[in-house]
């Protein structure tokens, strides 16, 4: 099978998992591919994520490398060929930037979603006309196409809030984000009515922190937490000027667990935060 040369994120990850235990277990590449009875290229490519392996090699893989995790090799396993499955997000490929459906993949595979929001509200309960806002501010302006190709991917994002087997969510918004006006007072208006509607879902918790509360770790920051079903496999995005950043070593994810752990802290409670949300959207 040819190399992908834009590795989706999860076969990624599923190829760094297995050079951390090969690490682990101090042996080269040279002899990880000898003793799985093929070559050093085929052993790099797997673990730059360019393309994934049977459920049997990698369990071969796990012995040869004495991984003694039986939830991490399941997992590992259950992964295999995750590059050559496409999600619903295959349909943009090509057609938005790879980091965009990256975050899809994560979210989907996540068991719960933990975010901060400072200056925009989430993108998993923007409408249509408050996403089509946001985009319209890129510079260099993006051309009609690609605004609403983006718009729709957000809208389908959404998925993973309103579908069958819904994901757990946790979303702290700031104030700020609250207020500004994306698309003029009538779209921000629309939009926090929407994101009240989208807050009673049992699966949905929001929570503000208010400008009177103060400062908080994090604060300016725009954060995506995908708690896997195996923690190995967590994942951090966070927003920059050049596109999607993602974290995932053990000690990144720690630390941003207990970051959110202390802006959670900070915010209002649910039933006070919905209450605060109305109040901003009477004054909008």
């Amino acid at each position: 099978m040819a190399p992908s040369t834009i590795p989706a994120i999860r076969l990624r990850r599923f190829g760094l998992e297995l050079r951390r235990l090969r690490e682990a277990a101090g042996m080269s590449a040279s002899a990880a591919a000898t003793a799985l009875g093929t070559d050093r290229t085929n052993i790099s490519n797997i673990e730059a994520g360019r393309y994934g392996i049977s459920e049997e090699r990698v369990r071969r893989l796990a012995a040869i490398y004495e991984c003694n995790d039986p939830q991490l090799v399941d997992t590992l396993a259950a992964m295999t060929g995750g590059g050559r499955r496409g999600g619903w997000w295959d349909e943009y490929r090509g057609k938005i930037p790879h980091g965009l459906l990256d975050i899809s993949e994560i979210e989907h595979y996540a068991v719960h979603l933990r975010t901060l929001q400072t200056t925009y509200l989430p993108g998993l309960f923007q409408t249509e006309d408050y996403a089509r806002a946001m985009f319209d501010l890129i510079v260099p302006k993006l051309p009609r196409l690609d605004v609403e190709l983006r718009v729709a991917h957000r809208l389908a994002r959404q998925s993973v809030i309103t579908g069958e087997s819904p994901v757990r969510y946790t979303g702290i918004i700031h104030e700020a984000a609250l207020r500004m006006q994306f698309g003029g007072p009538a779209v921000a208006r629309d939009q926090l009515r929407h994101l009240l509607e989208e807050g009673e879902r049992d699966n949905v918790t929001l929570r503000v922190i208010p400008f009177a509360n103060g400062g908080f770790p994090m604060a300016g920051d725009s954060i995506l937490y995908a708690v896997a079903a195996d923690r190995h496999f967590d994942t951090v995005h966070m927003d920059s000027p050049a596109g999607p950043l993602f974290f995932d070593l053990p000690t990144q994810l720690e630390n941003f667990r207990a970051r959110l752990d202390l802006v959670e802290q900070v915010a209002l409670t649910a039933e006070a935060s919905a209450d605060f949300i109305r109040t901003v959207a009477k004054e909008t």
